[in-house]
């Protein structure tokens, strides 16, 4: 195992700019899980396919912090599991288990992100699942799926009800498990995981506020996507991400490397 990252050479210039590009904003995706606190230790994972017919993609580098995590250490992998290129790291079984079938079955899912946050697996416990009664939560219902937990997500068989389950939506609930989103690019999974990360927060303080809720009325939740295009100018996550990037700037530019 690696112990110090530094002494990964740099990809940048040996793969395709697209795949480098990709490579710097996964690596920023895993370092803003950390800065918000939503890791576990070297637990859960992100993922984002690589364009082109052999549907490889990049996972972290298994036994690393998501603080730590730089774009050329991220792990190129393909559908079965195996390192396309050579990495001294390993690859987490479950994040193969989980992201494979997703990135396969759906074409529009290049990037999915899944955590165990202690909000979000609270609401996965919950028998209601995800309740209206936030704004943030309204988005999340529009597009949200369940999984019933199977245990670890290791096993071959899992990977068919996985995305039975996950039909079209863009958010799912792991019952007992965590939280997991899926979009076209990771600017809008990151979002959606913000949001989702967000409703369950608020879910959480108001239950445990002991008074009485107020539902939003389903008609106001069918029709929160097309407002909430308004609200991003139809960019979805693109209008975040440049921020976001600049915040880790600031704090620290290595996952660039």
């Amino acid at each position: 195992m690696v112990q110090n990252l530094d002494a990964i050479p740099s990809l940048e210039g040996k793969v395709s700019a697209e795949e480098w590009q990709l490579r710097v904003d996964l690596a920023a995706a895993y370092r803003l899980i950390a800065h918000y606190g939503w890791d576990e230790i070297v637990f859960t994972h992100l993922s984002v396919r690589i364009p082109g017919p052999e549907h490889h993609f990049l996972i972290n580098p298994f036994g690393c912090l998501f603080e730590e995590i730089t774009a050329s250490s991220l792990v190129k992998i393909d559908l079965n599991g195996d390192k396309v290129d050579d990495s001294p790291f390993p690859v987490n079984p479950a994040g193969f288990t989980i992201h494979s079938c997703i990135h396969q079955a759906r074409e529009d899912a290049q990037c999915v992100m899944h955590t165990h946050t202690v909000e979000g697996v609270a609401v996965a416990a919950h028998s209601e699942g995800l309740l209206p009664l936030s704004q943030q939560s309204l988005f999340p219902l529009s597009s949200l799926a369940y999984h019933d937990y199977e245990g670890i997500a290791v096993r071959e068989d899992e990977k068919a009800r996985l995305v039975r389950d996950l039909g079209s939506a863009n958010f799912m609930i792991l019952r007992n498990h965590g939280l997991l989103t899926c979009a076209s690019s990771i600017a809008d999974t990151f979002l959606f995981m913000f949001i989702l990360q967000k409703s369950c927060e608020i879910q959480v303080a108001a239950l445990a506020g002991d008074r009485p809720l107020t539902p939003v009325p389903q008609p106001i939740i069918d029709k929160i996507v097309s407002e909430g295009n308004k609200v991003t100018s139809n960019q979805g996550g693109k209008i975040a991400w440049p921020g976001l990037l600049r915040k880790l700037d600031r704090i620290d530019p290595s996952y660039r490397k």
